[in-house]
């Protein structure tokens, strides 16, 4: 008998006949003898509905009353997949996130899990014998306040549980099949990976893979949660597991880097504070006041300094440019810059695989992939297993395909998916 906590989103249960669905499969888990704890999506897109709502009667609604709305989209999903498992013959009971204990910071619309206190509960309502459906996305806060844990929370919510109830594993149900080597949608020879670490899935997730948001798999990383991320319309689909150290089917023992995937993001922009003093502290002056304002920062660039001068360059999401320009302006005319350029035509490309830092000449077969593409790179960043560019928004796919081929990701016969490159 196994304890399985799985997470459907929001396209696996839009409508009646798919939350039927869904019921089907819990409710054959359940009687093949395992206890199944289900986290669950609001139906379909019934939280960009709700967010119409709120901004049609208020354009700057208040965060708390946010919270208090989009926290119902998922409350309609439980009771209802609680009520479709109860007619199928199976004993179901359904949970908001407060009420299985999921206790979170003072954040609202983007809150993280400090604690789940209802494990006790939960493991009560599986010894007898339910099937245990849970609201994703939200918890509570120490002063009775609901949050939610911002977009793609649900994943975040199942991970956690699984992690609090001692799962044997975590499954993320989607309209996907698993991680890609590429989005499928702007690289037609992209193939699904069968297995990967939590660092390339942190890598993937964090430069624009959307199959698992980046906060679940950090904390499958840090509690060992095994994630197999599957689709919900492919019964027989293997998808991808995302364990520790998945295992190789490459027998030779190479120290080659083992190429996972190409990842793309069109949601980032581009700011550059163009000629100011190149003098200790203006950095720190930078960021810290956009660190004050909650804003995530991705690639820093610093050019070369003339007559004293340099132009510092970031990127961000491109949700925060709107609300942090005034702000970048001010703070340029302050530290004495020229003034501040804005570029929302970007994407960031990278390549993910193990073993990069020891092997230099992955850098220069991608960079001279993109210039043989003719694609021009205008910031670059580096970790032990990714290497990301930013190339013009037009470039993206064209730069994608180039590396997926490039890097033999186009190939059919890789070892276990992955293509190690000696």
């Amino acid at each position: 008998m196994a304890l399985v906590v799985a997470k459907f989103g929001g396209s696996s249960v839009a409508t009646a006949e798919r939350i039927k669905n869904v019921a089907s499969r819990l409710v054959r888990r359940h009687n093949a003898g395992n206890q199944v704890v289900c986290v669950v999506s609001a139906m379909g897109d019934n939280t960009d509905h709700l967010l119409d709502l709120a901004h049609s009667v208020n354009p700057n609604p208040s965060a708390r009353e946010m919270d208090m709305l989009l926290s119902t989209g998922e409350q309609v999903s439980v009771a209802v997949l609680a009520m479709a498992v109860q007619a199928l013959g199976v004993p179901a009971v359904s949970h908001t996130g407060a009420q299985v204990g999921i206790v979170t910071d003072e954040s609202y619309t983007a809150a993280k899990i400090g604690a789940i206190v209802g494990v006790e509960r939960l493991r009560k309502d599986l010894d007898e014998g339910n099937i245990v459906v849970v609201a994703g996305f939200q918890g509570i806060n120490e002063a009775g306040e609901i949050t939610t844990l911002g977009r793609g929370g649900s994943d975040t919510t199942a991970v956690a549980l699984a992690a609090a109830v001692g799962a044997d594993y975590c499954e993320i149900y989607s309209d996907v099949d698993g991680v890609y080597t590429a989005d499928p949608r702007i690289c037609p020879k992209a193939h699904r990976i069968e297995r990967l670490s939590y660092d390339e899935m942190l890598e993937l997730s964090a430069n624009g893979a959307g199959v698992l948001q980046l906060r679940a798999v950090e904390f499958a990383s840090k509690y060992g949660v095994v994630i197999h991320a599957r689709s919900t319309f492919l019964p027989d689909s293997k998808g991808t597991i995302i364990e520790e150290a998945p295992d190789r089917m490459d027998t030779n023992y190479s120290e080659g880097v083992v190429i996972s995937g190409i990842a793309h993001d069109l949601s980032e922009a581009k700011i550059t504070m163009r000629h100011v003093p190149d003098r200790s502290g203006i950095a720190a002056t930078i960021f810290t006041r956009l660190g004050e304002m909650g804003v995530n920062v991705d690639i820093i660039i610093q050019d070369v300094s003339h007559d004293g001068l340099t132009d510092i360059s970031f990127t961000t999401p491109m949700d925060d440019v709107e609300h942090i320009t005034g702000t970048v302006s001010e703070i340029c005319r302050e530290i004495g810059g020229e003034g501040v350029e804005i570029n929302t035509h970007i994407a960031k490309v990278s390549l993910v695989g193990a073993g990069m830092k020891s092997y230099p000449g992955v850098a220069a077969k991608m960079f001279r992939t993109l210039a043989d593409a003719k694609i021009n790179i205008s910031m670059i960043s580096t970790s032990p297993i990714c290497i990301s560019t930013v190339v013009d928004a037009d470039e993206c796919a064209h730069a994608v395909q180039a590396l997926h081929t490039a890097f033999g990701l186009d190939s059919e016969e890789e070892e276990n998916n992955v293509k190690v490159v000696r």
